[in-house]
């Protein structure tokens, strides 16, 4: 569809936003509470057009059919004409609300095919992105680089309590972007490794569920440099609403560069966690990092006191798992716990990060066992 013949369906599917602004109210009112907010992606302005071709034939069918039943009701009313008319079908009528009726389908379903169509299209993309969602968090993996992360949300405990002020993105910021380039075709292959998820990011219009054990896909090719956000948009266990996405779409040089830079970071980690398994670490180091870890990825479910939620997500205050083997402690957080919400946490953490938080939750919250793991039994561990 060309960009005039876009500009022509838009406009006139706003004729119904002119009726209110004829009333009385403002033209940015309007389109604020009427309109849907246009996309960055041709597909996204398409998607919108769509919608507004299918509103504005549905009101002028609305006022077509309603204006001809209150027309027929005052004009043939009884008390001027008592008698009532008698004539039978019209073959002729019946033809005509058949084809006009068939006519606008067809003129709807056209342009809908033909953009269903390429919505589906997911060959030849310049760029491949794995996306794997669980609770509450995305990981993405870009499969020609051979570089991933998780994307976590990244607004503070103390706002989502209320204990500081939230800023305009509250529940919509992120520790690690999606980031993107631009001008390039991006497929995203969708998959989750416990409940279902939806990826969703309006200003694309892409919305693919995110489903355990299968693939799904979805593309997207992005003109416009800038910071775009979304969520999950499935109901995936009490803390869905925490689920943000975040895509930083960059010019193509930019992105070559953060690639890279990516690259190098990955190399440096891998040679950081070399040299964090090769010394014995103190408890006097290891508690401030667990607990820092422990804030950012175990409390929501365990609480800051390690007082836990009911049956679902157990304390650990005074519990067996903190205060028993270490073997089993160290197990259920590499591996998690099958047919729970207590997921595996050795692809998201490093092994310096589970010696330190195992470390933490043993000698925390009234626990004080004086065991201290090192990332060297974590590695051996794995």
């Amino acid at each position: 569809m060309t960009r005039n013949g876009r500009r022509g369906i838009t406009i006139l599917g706003r004729i119904c936003s002119s009726v209110l602004v004829t009333v009385g109210l403002p033209q940015a009112s309007v389109a604020i509470t009427l309109d849907m907010r246009e996309g960055v992606t041709e597909i996204s302005q398409r998607v919108q057009a769509l919608h507004h071709l299918s509103l504005a034939v549905c009101v002028v069918v609305g006022i077509i059919v309603f204006g001809a039943m209150f027309y027929t009701m005052f004009a043939h009313r009884r008390s001027k004409h008592p008698t009532p008319a008698k004539f039978h079908e019209s073959t002729s009528v019946e033809i005509i609300w058949t084809i006009i009726p068939t006519l606008i389908l067809v003129g709807m379903a056209v342009p809908a095919t033909v953009t269903l169509i390429e919505i589906e299209d997911n060959s030849d993309p310049d760029l491949t992105v794995l996306v794997t969602a669980s609770q509450w968090k995305w990981h993405y993996q870009y499969v020609e680089a051979d570089i991933g992360f998780f994307s976590n949300l990244a607004t503070s405990q103390d706002a989502i309590n209320n204990l500081e002020e939230k800023d305009e993105n509250y529940l919509l910021d992120v520790d690690n972007p999606l980031v993107i380039p631009t001008n390039k075709k991006v497929r995203f292959l969708m998959t989750s490794g416990d409940v279902i998820h939806s990826w969703w990011v309006p200003d694309f219009a892409v919305k693919q569920d995110a489903v355990p054990g299968y693939i799904n896909e979805a593309w997207t090719r992005v003109d416009v440099p800038g910071v775009y956000r979304g969520q999950c948009t499935e109901l995936c266990g009490m803390n869905h609403a925490y689920m943000p996405v975040v895509v930083d779409v960059l010019p193509e040089e930019e992105f070559d560069a953060w690639l890279e830079d990516q690259r190098v970071a990955a190399a440096l980690a891998g040679e950081q966690a070399v040299a964090d398994r090769s010394r014995s670490w103190t408890m006097a180091e290891l508690m401030p990092i667990g607990e820092q870890v422990y804030i950012s990825q175990c409390a929501t479910c365990h609480q800051p006191d390690g007082s836990g939620q009911g049956i679902t997500y157990p304390a650990l205050a005074g519990s067996e798992i903190a205060n028993g083997p270490v073997e089993g402690h160290l197990d259920r957080v590499l591996n998690g716990v099958a047919e729970t919400e207590m997921q595996s946490w050795a692809p998201q953490l490093s092994d310096r990060d589970i010696a330190a938080v195992i470390t933490f939750e043993r000698n925390s919250f009234g626990n004080a066992t004086g065991d201290v793991i090192q990332p060297l039994t974590v590695f051996e561990a794995r």
